[in-house]
């Protein structure tokens, strides 16, 4: 485990999955992630790559060739290597293997890097192409942050503030996870989405096109809140297991796969290309206030 602090925050992080396990709030003496439960939901906040989502048939398809692939990809269960770390950085580094290559043909490098700054964690994803052509991949962040943040308060007392005002349309997926090509229009109240814990009953709220970069995890009643910025992420997902206790906020680049006839990865939604040679770069930032 590999530990960041700072006088505001302290952060660990495990090398399974380069995932984040706790981010801690020093001035209220408060934690801030979700500390998981395996009958509930095992994961913290894991880091999505090569796959955002559920691929039809557990499978991907790369030039005629079907490779299997589980949701969300394999990052989050794959052992990373720790290159460098300080009090406030951790650099985590996942390289292509012949494990890799039996679900992912491809050669690359996928960083994970942890920076502490005030009152802000920023983690960026780095994706290197070290292979002779072309590769695609998807990439995104699954974080889990407790609600309600302390004792006393109620799920229902909190909301999702976004950044711009927004017309929420959500898209719908099947229980197996894939997208059934319908929408759904959100209830909101102006830029505010209001949990509940029957909220999540019908899945994950899916946004494919947002105008708001920052969303805040805010309380009706009181001042603290949580923000998200995503500055270069397309979509987002908002999740939680039906009444747990925390709410997912996941900034995607790529998607599930819609029903129907599989097509080939390079082809697939939201799927982004990086040329020979080439460094692919993105980041989002949790902050407190």
């Amino acid at each position: 485990m590999v530990t960041l602090q700072n006088e505001f925050l302290k952060v660990q992080i495990s090398p399974k999955g380069a995932q984040l396990t706790s981010v801690f709030n020093k001035l209220n003496n408060t934690e801030l992630l979700w500390q998981g439960d395996p009958s509930i939901w095992g994961y913290q906040a894991p880091n999505l790559f090569p796959v955002v989502g559920e691929c039809l048939n557990k499978e991907i398809l790369v030039a005629g060739n079907a490779y299997p692939m589980e949701r969300h990809g394999f990052a989050r269960t794959s052992e990373f290597a720790m290159h460098d770390s300080s009090d406030v950085h951790a650099k985590f580094s996942l390289g292509h293997s012949e494990s890799t290559r039996e679900a992912y043909p491809f050669k690359f490098t996928f960083q994970v890097l942890y920076d502490l700054f005030d009152s802000e964690l920023r983690v960026s994803y780095k994706v290197i192409n070290q292979d002779e052509g072309t590769i695609y991949f998807s990439v995104g962040a699954h974080p889990g942050f407790n609600i309600p943040f302390f004792n006393g308060e109620k799920y229902d007392d909190y909301y999702i503030e976004f950044e711009k005002e927004e017309e929420l349309v959500k898209h719908l997926l099947t229980d197996e996870g894939y997208f059934n090509g319908r929408t759904e229009p959100l209830v909101q109240d102006g830029s505010k989405l209001n949990l509940s814990k029957d909220l999540f009953n019908g899945g994950a709220l899916v946004f494919k096109k947002l105008s708001s970069r920052e969303v805040l995890i805010k309380n009706h009643t009181t001042p603290n809140f949580i923000s998200i910025t995503f500055p270069h992420f397309e979509s987002l997902g908002i999740w939680a297991a039906p009444g747990a206790d925390f709410v997912c906020i996941e900034p995607w680049l790529g998607y599930a796969d819609n029903i129907g006839a599989p097509v080939d990865f390079s082809n697939k939604e939201g799927i982004k290309a990086l040329e020979q040679g080439h460094v692919f770069e993105v980041d989002y930032t949790i902050g407190i206030n």
